[in-house]
This record gives C-alpha cells, structure tokens and sequence, in this order.
C-alpha cells in the first residue's frame, strides 16, 4: 500500500511515520512538506511543495496512493480566526481536492483533536473551524474518510512536538502518564497506539467515522 504523510515533522506526523515504516504491508511514504527535512528512510520519499492553498502543479506527483494521513497542524494560541481557518481548513481542503480527484479509491484519514465540534456553532474557535473542516472532508467523494480525536498523546520512542511550550508540557507529564492511563484511560492514548491505528483504518476500515480516544486505542491495540 502506497501512502501520502502530511505533517511528517510534528508529533502525530512523526507517530504515524515511525508506525508506516514498521508495517510490512506499507511499500511507501510520500511526506508532503513545504521546506525539505524529513528525516531520510527507507520507503519515504519527500515532496518539497510550498503553496499549501494550491495543490493543482503536484497534482500528478499525488496521483496512485491508497491512503493519505493528515497530520498538519497549528497551534491556535494567538492565532485569529481567519489565520487558523486558512492553515486548518485552508491547506486541507486544498489538498484533498486534488487527491480525491486522482485517488478516488482513497481513503483519508484527517487528525482533529478531542471536543471538536461538529455543529460548526460553539463557542470554542478552534474546536469550530476542525469542525467545519472535519465535515467539509465527510462531503468529498473519497472511498472512505476518518476523522481522529485524539486527547492526550504520551509521545514515544522519540517522538517529540515542534511546539516548544508542548515539549514542556509533556516532559512534565512524563512521570504522571501511568496515573492518569489508570484513572483516566478513555482520555489517554500514546504515539504508538494513534499511529497503528490510523494505519488500521487505512487498511480495514473502522465501524464509526470518527473516532475518539477510545476508539483509537481499542483499534491500536487489536493491531499490535
């Protein structure tokens, strides 16, 4: 199965990455990135593309691929609407719309996070635009579409987040993870568990289109 990583660089990119280059059923890995930096693999391949908002002079280099994993994203701390909106729905939209008119047998699995919101009509900005952007995937012709609701992530076997304040966080949490999987367990997941199971769907496919924290880790889990 030929595959298509945007994100590869942060912590769910990198989760999912270290778990396509593992299976034996992925034969390759195209990272979409707008400046070079992937780490080089075997079975990765890099494509240096650097308008997000307009896929349509690569559209043939994202051509022929089974799945494609979203991992792209943005902090929204500090960040308007509008700028938010553009990364989030902007960049995805973009893409997905080139990918689903050359890979119509493709399934897309889109990274959202935990309390999105699919009525479109909260109070949370963030939580709204996913939403919009969630849906607005749901609505494009692919063979199937996924949408991850991850919580918290205990990031493993390295893989760490570009966002400086989050590698903070999360290195301070390290020690407290084994409590809160024990009094907490449905809010909890790990880079491992979100990695498999992104590519389990991908493979497979799932009973539910989104799926939240509990979903991700009983599918993580059965594919281990």
């Amino acid at each position: 199965m030929k595959v298509i990583l945007f994100g590869a660089t942060g912590m769910v990119g990198q989760s999912v990455l270290r778990e396509c280059l593992l299976d034996p059923a992925i034969e390759s890995v195209l990272a979409v990135v707008r400046t070079p930096g992937v780490p080089p693999a075997p079975k990765l391949h890099e494509l240096v593309h650097k308008d997000f908002l307009d896929f349509s002079s690569a559209a043939e280099a994202l051509a022929n691929y089974a799945a494609c994993f979203w991992c792209l994203g943005v902090t929204s701390a500090g960040m308007s609407e509008e700028e938010y909106s553009r990364v989030t729905y902007g960049f995805t939209m973009a893409a997905a719309r080139v990918l689903v008119a050359r890979n119509p047998a493709m399934t897309f699995v889109f990274v959202s996070g935990a309390s999105t919101d699919a009525s479109e009509g909260g109070g949370v900005m963030w939580a709204r635009v996913k939403g919009k952007t969630e849906n607005a995937v749901a609505r494009l012709p692919f063979k199937a579409t996924y949408m991850f609701r991850p919580g918290v992530i205990q990031p493993l076997h390295g893989v760490t987040s570009k966002t400086r304040s989050y590698r903070i966080l999360y290195a301070a949490m390290t020690p407290f993870f084994p409590l809160l999987k024990l009094v907490a367990p449905k809010l909890v997941t790990t880079s491992e568990l979100l990695g498999r199971a992104m590519i389990s769907v991908a493979k497979r496919g799932a009973g539910k289109t989104v799926l939240e924290n509990a979903d991700i880790n009983a599918i993580g889990q059965s594919a281990t």
